[in-house]
C-alpha cells in the first residue's frame, strides 16, 4: 500500500511517498480503508519540529531526539472498514468510520490502517451520513478540542463569545458550536475571509490587522483563543466579571464522548466541517507547503486513491 513517511524532521520535502506492507487486524482491531485524511497544524509542527524553546526538548523526547519515532503523520482520518478481527463485536465490514490514531505506532498518511475497537486514547465512530468521507476526516480534531475547550467554559445560551482566529480549523467548529449553543459570537480573523466566518454563523466580524480586540467597548463572557496567537492578560481587557478564557495552547483531553456529541451536532445539521483545499496522496509535500503559509480556511484534506 501507499504511505507517506518521514525519517528526518525538516520543510515538507522530507516528506516521501513510499509502499509498505499492508496492515493485517489483531484479534481486537479493524482494518480501516482510509478514504480521507488532513494536514493539521500539529502534522506541520511535528514534521518540522517547530516547538517553543521551551518545550522543545520535552517534545522531541517523547517524539524522538534525533528523527522521528513514528514515521508516518496523520492525525484523523475518514474510510471503510475492510476486515475486523475475531474478538470486535461493534463494527462489521462495510462500517464507514471515522477516528484518530492517537497513541499508536502509525498516523494516518497510509491507505490502510489497523485501529483497536477499544482503547484508552484514540476515538472511533459511525461516520455521520449527512457529510463526506473528506468532511468527515476534517472532524475529529479541531471538533473535538474546539468542544472540549468550549466545555470548560460551562457555555450557555446568549452568552457573548469572541474567538481569536475563528477562521481556523479549531476556530471554525468553535464559532458553529457556540451558535449551536445559542450564543452570539465576534470572529476575529482578516478581512479576507469575513464572507467564510459570516456563512458559519458569525454575529459580528473584525479584522485582527486593522483592530485591537482588547480595545473594545463591548464585554465578553468566553474569549477563546483558537490559535494560540494571543493571550490571558490581553483577554481580560474584554472580559466580564466571572468571564472566561481559552486557548489552544492548553493541554487538552477529548474523549469518545466529545466525538459523540459532535456526531449529534452534525446529524442535525449544525456542525459542518470547513474544507478549504483538497489534494491527492501524491501530493502531500504541496499540502504541507499550503498548510506552513499560515493562510488556510478551516482545513486541507488528503483524498486517498485507492
Amino acid at each position: 500500500m501507499k504511505a507517506v513517511t518521514y525519517t528526518k524532521y525538516g520543510p515538507p520535502g522530507v516528506l516521501n511517498l513510499v509502499d509498505i506492507e499492508k496492515p493485517k487486524p489483531k484479534h481486537n482491531e479493524v482494518l480501516v480503508k482510509i478514504c480521507a485524511t488532513t494536514v493539521t497544524s500539529g502534522d506541520a509542527r511535528l514534521r518540522s519540529s517547530d516547538f517553543p524553546p521551551v518545550a522543545w526538548l520535552i517534545v522531541r523526547l517523547f517524539y524522538g531526539l534525533f528523527k522521528p519515532k513514528k514515521e508516518i503523520l496523520g492525525h484523523e482520518f475518514s474510510g471503510v472498514i475492510e476486515a475486523v478481527g475475531k474478538d470486535v463485536t461493534k463494527y462489521n465490514v462495510g462500517d464507514e468510520v471515522v477516528g484518530t490514531p492517537t497513541m499508536l505506532n502509525t498516523g494516518s498518511y497510509a491507505q490502510y490502517i489497523c485501529i483497536p475497537e477499544k482503547r484508552k486514547k484514540g476515538v472511533l465512530g459511525l461516520k455521520p451520513k449527512n457529510i463526506s468521507f473528506n468532511e468527515a476526516a476534517a472532524l475529529p480534531v479541531g471538533g473535538m478540542t474546539a468542544l472540549w475547550l468550549l466545555e470548560k467554559t460551562q457555555l450557555s445560551k446568549r452568552q457573548q463569545v469572541l474567538i481569536y482566529g475563528a477562521s481556523g480549523s479549531v476556530g471554525s467548529f468553535a464559532l458553529q458550536i457556540a451558535k449551536a449553543k445559542g450564543a452570539s459570537v465576534t470572529a476575529v480573523c482578516s478581512e479576507s475571509n469575513f464572507d467564510m466566518i459570516k456563512s458559519l454563523g458569525a454575529d459580528n466580524a473584525i479584522d485582527y490587522r486593522k483592530e485591537d480586540y482588547s480595545l473594545l467597548e463591548k464585554k465578553f463572557d468566553i474569549v477563546f483563543d483558537a490559535v494560540g496567537k494571543t493571550s490571558k492578560s490581553k483577554a481580560k481587557k474584554v472580559l466580564k466579571q466571572g468571564g472566561r478564557f481559552v486557548s489552544v495552547k492548553s493541554i487538552t483531553s477529548p474523549k469518545q464522548e466529545h466525538l459523540n456529541k459532535l456526531f449529534t451536532l452534525v446529524e442535525k445539521g449544525k456542525v459542518k466541517p470547513y474544507i478549504d483545499k483538497c489534494f491527492p496522496l501524491s501530493e502531500i509535500v504541496a499540502a504541507h507547503e499550503y498548510v506552513d503559509m499560515g493562510r488556510k480556511k478551516g482545513n486541507v484534506v488528503i483524498e486517498m486513491a485507492n
